[in-house]
């Protein structure tokens, strides 16, 4: 369906793509009525989602399939009090029903919030208070549930609590749980409850009273380093500037099994497992790993479906090319792409050598879909992140906003269309206008990442200019772990900052200043470690920990935290 939303779908080359590629903007665009249902009706048998666990369990879903689901799932949100505009949590991560959901909450209206389930009590709670979230759906797995409840203690606009079991397929949670958790709906059997009452309910809403284009539809919680996590907000036409994600870069076909390594909480998911596939008639395959992340478990996925195309962080292919491949069959995947950190020039030559595939790298943030890729068949330079994304018009501009001369760093930045935001590019930070403000002036959205171009165009990233960590493809705020390590009683100023990792492209490190009292020692180290993880998600602990007598600072009193690094 993309000869919907594109006024031409074929391109002779790069350039040919960046100066005609043209999105034809509906009056009303809402995901949920426009791809899902249209779908429905036009292909009603063909495959929109494939997954499977390490449990052994598998489904299937056709087009028709997620019509009927999301019209029951939203009469049934419907019944809850969810309306338009509410801001509702989903913490499903890789459980089929995220797919339910989001696509019933598109439908009416809501505007959806997907989040880990590695976030800790004090985590939910901030992030309710802030966005004045009403509803949550989560899976009952660790402790998220425990935390759910306590926050509605300190979360007054947190109402409804609505819960899908870890493993089975439309099983639901247990009597007992819900004799023991009143305050929580499980949600199979809401949803196996929707009457043909409700259902006309929810038919009889009219489209232009369920959403508008510049509605928030989809917001992300992202990492600082100066504060505490922002709330990145996107339309209704989020979804169209992802055309370019899965078309051109991923380069899904419709009928193919595309298979996205990334856990639903995260802005990846909706890059690789829904919107730009779902357009281009592309099946999203998932796999919910519960064990140990095994990289040999993936290819497995791969040779047993039949995936033919693939993306993941860069960590993945570093794991992967570590195992012998040499029995197994993944042929069948005809491309491979990757995000999330650069991309090394000695894993894109060993998985080419075991291939005879090029991974094509690209690059995005939370407020942006792709802005930054390799195009087509056109040359790939290994580490480069490509060229700039149509519609983004990608420049680089030195500390004073004048643009920076090929070989040149410079901070990477976005043209704005009459100084507003188009399909793809977020509209706000929730509730901070200035903090908005900030990034998105004198024509252009300000990224606060940097690279140098070459003299082909080509972006060479070179890192951030406000010290966010991406360890593992996920994204880090420095201020996030700092507050953590300050409320431990052995601390008495820290710095937090990425260490090259060969792994993990960065991992946390904590340069500590101990409190009178206190020793450096192995012990000291481990106890801070596992106060970091118990206090904040577990991921974002600091796995180097230095011990120094003073902080590097610069007259004014601010860290150098390039002298750290």
């Amino acid at each position: 369906m993309l000869e919907q939303f594109l006024e031409r779908t074929e391109f002779a080359d790069y350039k040919d793509f960046y100066e005609n590629y043209k999105i034809k903007v509906p009056e009303n665009f809402n995901f949920g009525y426009d791809v899902v249902d249209y779908l429905a009706e036009k292909t009603p048998d063909a495959k929109a989602l494939v997954w499977c666990n390490d449990n052994g369990e598998e489904i299937t879903f056709t087009f028709k399939d997620i019509k009927e689901r999301t019209d029951r799932a939203a009469a049934f949100f419907m019944k809850k009090g969810i309306k338009r505009g509410d801001f509702v949590m989903l913490i499903l991560q890789r459980r089929y029903e995220f797919w339910i959901s989001i696509v019933a909450l598109h439908k009416i209206g809501a505007s959806v919030i997907p989040a880990t389930h590695m976030l800790t009590a004090e985590d939910i709670v901030y992030r309710c208070n802030a966005a004045g979230i009403s509803a949550a759906l989560a899976v009952n797995d660790r402790d998220i549930f425990k935390y759910l409840e306590d926050a509605t203690k300190e979360s007054p606009s947190l109402k409804t609590l609505i819960g899908v079991a870890p493993f089975g397929i439309d099983e639901g949670l247990s009597d007992d749980f819900l004799k023991e958790h009143p305050m929580w709906s499980d949600f199979t059997r809401g949803v196996a409850s929707v009457t043909d009452e409700d259902l006309a309910c929810f038919h009889s809403l009219k489209r232009e009273d369920i959403s508008k284009n510049d509605d928030i539809m989809l917001s992300y919680f992202t990492s600082g380093t100066t504060s505490h996590p922002k709330l990145v907000c996107h339309n209704f036409l989020y979804p169209l500037g992802h055309i370019v994600t899965a078309s051109y870069w991923q380069q899904v076909k419709k009928g193919g099994l595309h298979l996205t390594v990334a856990d639903t909480g995260w802005g990846k998911a909706v890059w690789g497992k829904l919107y730009g596939q779902w357009i281009a008639e592309c099946c999203v395959f998932v796999y919910d790993y519960h064990a140990k992340f095994k990289p040999v478990n993936l290819i497995e996925q791969i040779e047993k479906h039949h995936i033919t195309s693939f993306c993941a962080p860069p960590t993945i292919y570093r794991f992967l090319i570590q195992e012998d491949l040499s029995g197994y069959d993944f042929s069948s995947c005809e491309h491979w792409s990757t995000a999330g950190e650069p991309l090394s020039e000695e894993v894109f030559d060993k998985w080419k050598a075991i291939t005879g595939k090029e991974i094509r790298e690209g690059f995005g943030q939370t407020e942006t879909t792709l802005s930054l890729f390799n195009y087509g068949n056109e040359r790939i330079k290994p580490g480069s992140l490509g060229k700039s994304a149509p519609y983004y018009n990608v420049t680089l501009l030195d500390d004073e906003g004048n643009p920076v001369q090929d070989g040149e760093v410079g901070e990477i930045v976005v043209e704005l269309k009459d100084g507003k935001p188009f399909p793809g590019l977020f509209m706000t930070y929730f509730g901070d206008p200035e903090k908005t403000k900030s990034v998105m002036h004198d024509g252009y959205y300000h990224t606060c990442d940097n690279a140098w171009r070459d003299e082909d165009g080509y972006f060479w990233f070179t890192g951030r200019n406000d010290d966010v960590i991406k360890c593992s493809g996920y994204r880090i705020g420095t201020f996030e772990v700092e507050s953590v390590l300050m409320q431990h009683p052995a601390v008495v100023e820290c710095a937090v900052t990425g260490a090259p990792d060969p792994v993990r492209g960065q991992v946390v490190k904590a340069t500590i200043v101990l409190a009178k009292g206190y020793e450096p020692s192995d012990d000291l180290v481990k106890d801070i470690q596992n106060f970091v993880k118990k206090t904040t998600a577990p991921y974002k602990y600091p796995r180097i920990v230095d011990f120094v007598n003073e902080l590097p600072k610069t007259i004014s009193g601010k860290i150098k935290r390039k002298d750290i690094k």
